[in-house]
Formats: C-alpha cells, sequence, structure tokens
C-alpha cells in the first residue's frame, strides 16, 4: 500500500526532471536570429525593400488619421458656418456671404463661394457653378482617398519582390551546400516568407479603409450638396441681375443688394419714410428724392 502511494510522485519527479532537460537543452542551443538580423543579413537590397515598406505603412497610418478627422459632415459643412450664412442669404448680404466663405477653406464655403460670384448672371449660371466646383471638390476628396487603394495594391508588389530576391538567395544557397546547411536555407526561407506577409500585412487594412472611407465620403459630399443647394433655393435672381459679387464688388453696389432684398411698396395715404434709405418722403413721391429708389405707391 506504501508502495502505490509513491507512484504518483515517482511519476512527477521523472516528468520533471525530463522538462529540465530538455530546457536545458534548448539554452544550449543558439539564439534564432531577429526580424533585423534577418533583414540586414539579406544584403542591401533586402534592406532598401524593408525601407519601402516601412515608409508605405507609415503613409497609409497617415492617411487613415487624415481621413477620419476630415471625412466628416462637420468638416465638409460646418454647422456654425451654415447657420451664419444662413442668415446673411436671408438678409440679403451676399457680399458678406462671399466674404465668410472666401475665409473659410471647406466643401460648402467653396461651392458657395463659385455660385454667389455669379449671382448676377442669373440662376442657370449659378447653378452652372455649383455643379462644377462641387465636381471639383468631391474629385479632390476622392483623390485623396484613392491613394490607399494605391497602397493596397502596390504593397503586396514589393513584398512579391522580397519573396522572389529571397527565393534567389534560397538557391544560390542550396546550389552551394545542399542541404548539409539546412539554418542557412531556413533563414533564407524565412526571408521570402517575412517579406509576403509584410506586404499583405500593409495591404489588407489599406483596402477596408478605402472601402470605409469611399463610403463615407459619399455621404458627407451628399450632405454638403444638399446644404448648398437649401442656401440658394430662394434667391431672388431677377431682382439681382447684374450685380457683382466678389473680387468685382464695389461700394456702389451695396445700395444695390440693399434695395433688392427690401420691399419698395409704400401706401399712399401717409407720410412716410423711404423703405430703401429711410429717409422722409411725400406720399405720391417718386422716386426717393435720397437714394433715388422707385418706389410703388399703393392706394
Amino acid at each position: 500500500m506504501k508502495t502505490h502511494k509513491f507512484l504518483p510522485a515517482l511519476g512527477l519527479g521523472l516528468l520533471l526532471l525530463t522538462a529540465s532537460s530538455g530546457f536545458a537543452q534548448e539554452s544550449a542551443a543558439p539564439a534564432q536570429e531577429t526580424l533585423f538580423d534577418t533583414i540586414k543579413n539579406g544584403g542591401a537590397l533586402i534592406m532598401t525593400i524593408w525601407l519601402v515598406i516601412l515608409g508605405t505603412s507609415a503613409t497609409m497610418v497617415t492617411l487613415v488619421i487624415q481621413n477620419f478627422f476630415t471625412l466628416r459632415t462637420v468638416k465638409l459643412a460646418p454647422p456654425t458656418l451654415v447657420e451664419s450664412l444662413t442668415g446673411l442669404i436671408a438678409a440679403g448680404n451676399y457680399q458678406e456671404a462671399w466674404e465668410t466663405c472666401n475665409a473659410n477653406e471647406n466643401y460648402v464655403a467653396n461651392v458657395l463661394k463659385a455660385g454667389l460670384s455669379r449671382l448676377g448672371r442669373g440662376k442657370e449660371a449659378v447653378e452652372d457653378a455649383l455643379a462644377e466646383h462641387s465636381l471639383r471638390e468631391a474629385t479632390i476628396i476622392r483623390t485623396r482617398n484613392s491613394y490607399l487603394s494605391v497602397i493596397g495594391v502596390v504593397s503586396p508588389m514589393i513584398g512579391l519582390l522580397g519573396t522572389v530576391i529571397g527565393m534567389i538567395g534560397a538557391f544560390s544557397v542550396l546550389a552551394g551546400s545542399g542541404i548539409s546547411d539546412p539554418r542557412a536555407l531556413s533563414g533564407k526561407i524565412g526571408e521570402v516568407l517575412i517579406a509576403t506577409a509584410s506586404g499583405l500585412f500593409i495591404a489588407i487594412p489599406a483596402f477596408v479603409f478605402y472601402y470605409i472611407f469611399r463610403n463615407r465620403a459619399q455621404m458627407a459630399i451628399v450632405h454638403a450638396d444638399d446644404v448648398v443647394n437649401t442656401l440658394v433655393r430662394d434667391l431672388p435672381y431677377e431682382e439681382l441681375a447684374g450685380i457683382k459679387i466678389g473680387e468685382a464688388f464695389s461700394s456702389g453696389s451695396i445700395g444695390l443688394v440693399a434695395e433688392a432684398s427690401q420691399s419698395r411698396k409704400v401706401s399712399v395715404a401717409l407720410s412716410t419714410n423711404c423703405p430703401i434709405c429711410n429717409g422722409a418722403i411725400d406720399a405720391g413721391q417718386n422716386p426717393c428724392p435720397h437714394c433715388g429708389a422707385t418706389l410703388q405707391w399703393q392706394e
């Protein structure tokens, strides 16, 4: 009975002894090469390929971070800017709205600025300007995102180049020493596998983020276009014919803008003030002796 009690302890002791001997053998074995050692031993060409892979990876990360912060509706159409432009356009301050757009650099500001600069040419000219510049701004956004697709295509090819070079080295070792030096042969094969894996490691997330940001950009662009169309929907194009907004704006056009945005109807029953310049006028007097505006007197 006592012998059976010691059998488990004896088995455990033999197991620990075997494990310790195996550990000692592993400790005595030479240390494996690190990734840096493998790259360094691969020669100048392999190191150059790895530098390109690292540069491609850094570019991908930079583009992902940039697109994450820029491809948002609040960046393409900032709510505070939209609110300010809505108030300015509703009040007829078109030149000030243009200057506000000129002071900001985003999708809505750039597109609306182009439309306001052609305000005096009619509705069709404004709509053409909006369509032209919205296409331009959308192309810039999509082009920036398309670089992720380029990285997704190029990075596996860079890894494949390292694979081919590694295979050439592996066959050279095999031709020189046969299978007598399996360690050197396995090192060259390791270069092949690491290069291929690195290219795929960059390509897979690049493609994933490309499709994510492509859909995100499309939704943001559609939202920004809706905002611009809402801002110009109720513009009085006929009353603003011939007006100049933008760089060619002059102080003489201010009165035209004010007149176009205000009503000229006045009651003939009362002596009142001009609705344009607020100057005192008599009933039926036309035009206004102060600003020269043609008034519409009502009985």
